[in-house]
């Protein structure tokens, strides 16, 4: 094991060093650090007179990280500089930087990579309290995703596919996973979102689309250990293009068995089938079923008839489909009255708000709601409904 000064020379000091020098400054008191060894305090400021910039970086580099639920953020920007040292250079971009300095060692966090949070607790907990009328993909989300990420070397990538009308829920549970794998969310460096319409919206430039998809992926998993591929409107995806993801969900021989394996998932979400999930959840409640007790099994044979089926979109005829690359099919039903209801509740409360159960019952019945004779279902979802509290501001 390498001590702490030899990591400093080794590791920091020839790469730091000479930026330091340009003008930056590292942080020169880290609250919520401590100095590993005996009789070091807590909160002992990095600064002090006397010591030098090669000090200064060994003694952080010999620190371990503990904030939390953001760890790894060792670098604070604010303290005195030394003599020469210009504050107005030190901004985000330093910090980041210093962060990625700290985070290159396995002692700053249990996961090894700062980026890379993994909080299934916090998941659980955001599938249960904000995601309404979804007990299928609730369940189904959490149970795969962190059964994937448990695996030591898992022999390829885990590729789901989010199925409902809009406003149901699917980009609100991609969010989630992003949030709560990541520190940074959807603007982790280990994320990325792919929107059809936006991304790919010229047929002439398949081939580019194809080779700038491909390098995306590959840069992006050499980057980052443990990645997150966001596909939107995936049902407009260009056949060329869910040919490309072909190498990427495929099974691989691990190379290494001492080793983890990297980690990927894949996450496509489509309206796509959209019409059948809502007509099998309406015939069983006119069967007087219950909407918690629709079971997968009951959904996904007649969702996946429905998307092989199809005749306007690729998706269905893709091999992510006919080779079953795609691991589950997850089915977001159709949400009723009260769910758009806790939906808009969510809404005051995510802005502060005060609200009350005039407002909520209000906002609900602005929505238009189908089949026209039973009036159950929310054909937008819970879409715009953070747009309609506005009109109950005072």
């Amino acid at each position: 094991m390498l001590s702490k000064w030899n990591l400093c020379w080794s590791c920091i000091h020839n790469k730091a060093i000479d930026f330091l020098q340009t003008g930056g400054a590292p942080s020169c008191s880290f609250s919520g650090l401590r100095e590993e060894g005996p009789g070091k305090s807590s909160e002992e400021p990095l600064w002090r007179e006397g010591r030098g910039q090669e000090e200064l970086l060994c003694l952080g580099a010999g620190r371990q990280c503990l904030a939390s639920p953001r760890p790894c953020l060792c670098p604070c920007l604010t303290a005195p500089p030394f003599p020469g040292w210009s504050l107005a250079l030190l901004g985000q971009q330093y910090l980041d930087i210093l962060t990625s300095w700290y985070c290159s060692f396995q002692a700053c966090c249990d996961s090894g990579d700062c980026r890379i949070s993994n909080n299934f607790t916090g998941l659980e907990s955001d599938l249960s309290v904000q995601l309404h009328g979804q007990h299928l993909a609730r369940e189904l989300v959490l149970t795969t995703v962190r059964g994937y990420l448990e695996l030591p070397r898992p022999d390829k990538a885990l590729a789901l596919s989010f199925h409902g009308w809009s406003g149901t829920g699917k980009n609100f549970v991609a969010r989630l996973l992003a949030e709560n794998l990541y520190r940074d969310g959807l603007r982790s460096d280990c994320v990325k979102t792919f929107i059809a319409t936006l991304h790919f919206p010229h047929l002439k430039y398949v081939d580019l689309y194809k080779e700038k998809l491909t390098s995306q992926i590959k840069e992006t998993q050499k980057r980052c250990r443990q990645t997150l591929f966001i596909f939107d409107e995936a049902e407009k995806l260009h056949p060329g293009l869910l040919e490309a993801l072909r190498p990427h969900l495929e099974r691989q021989a691990p190379e290494n068995h001492r080793v983890e394996s990297p980690k990927t998932i894949f996450l496509f979400l489509s309206n796509l089938g959209g019409n059948t999930i809502n007509e099998a959840v309406l015939r069983l409640l006119q069967a007087g079923g219950a909407r918690e007790e629709i079971r997968l099994e009951q959904l996904v044979s007649r969702l996946r008839a429905e998307i092989a089926e199809s005749a306007d979109t690729a998706f269905g005829h893709s091999c992510l489909v006919k080779e079953n690359l795609i691991d589950f099919l997850i089915p977001f039903l159709p949400l009723e009255y009260r769910h758009v209801r806790l939906c808009a509740r969510d809404a005051f409360l995510s802005r502060g708000l005060p609200y009350t159960e005039e407002a909520l019952d209000q906002i609900a019945k602005m929505m238009v709601y189908i089949p026209k004779e039973e009036q159950l279902f929310s054909s937008q979802g819970c879409k715009s409904v953070s747009q309609r509290i506005n009109y109950f501001l005072p």
